[in-house]
């Protein structure tokens, strides 16, 4: 395995104040909509906000679009954190969620399948255990290719989202992409 740093110097730059989850769910956008207790038919298409200053706040819509096989869910708040959520999600398939606010050093990041948390990274994270055995190869590459471990958010993350998905989530895959943006209800607190 051969992997390549990414670029994200963008996100960690003009959206550093910003929090966001990136969420990747093998699914259809209209079937994670549904999971996440939404209409599709309440959605509508838009960019991804291509300037900080449009940047979605918490409990503003969040995008949803399909890449290949995968649903990306931009969420503008900590969606992608909540276990309950994504365990929901997962059901019957896989995700994969980071999230992160730069300008506060918080970082998050969630491995599921089929409803149970098979990895997380995050700074208050009680899952922190042992790296699963299909991931010790990527994060020995990972360590490698960031020695002086930096946050997640600065390159590790993207690049463990791409050996998980087969998505390489890059500035103009983003930027490029239309997404379906709508509201779903907060999720309840247990």
């Amino acid at each position: 395995m051969t992997m390549q740093p990414l670029d994200i110097s963008w996100l960690c730059g003009e959206y550093a104040e910003e929090c966001y989850s990136f969420i990747y769910v093998r699914a259809t956008p209209e079937q994670v909509v549904a999971r996440l207790g939404g209409r599709w038919e309440d959605f509508t298409p838009g960019p991804f906000p291509d300037d900080p200053d449009d940047h979605p706040g918490p409990g503003e819509p969040l995008g949803v679009t399909s890449i290949g096989d995968w649903t990306f869910v931009f969420d503008p708040d900590w969606l992608g954190t909540s276990e309950d959520v994504i365990t929901a999600l997962s059901a019957g398939t896989r995700l994969v969620s980071q999230a992160a606010l730069a300008i506060k050093g918080l970082d998050y990041f969630h491995w599921c399948e089929d409803g149970e948390i098979r990895f997380a990274w995050g700074v208050d994270d009680e899952h922190l255990a042992e790296t699963p055995d299909e991931l010790v190869d990527t994060m020995a590459e990972i360590n490698r290719l960031y020695p002086s471990s930096p946050h997640f958010y600065e390159g590790p993350a993207f690049l463990l989202v791409e050996h998980l998905t087969g998505i390489r989530p890059t500035e103009q895959l983003l930027k490029g992409s239309t997404l379906m943006w709508g509201v779903v209800p907060e999720p309840a607190t247990s």
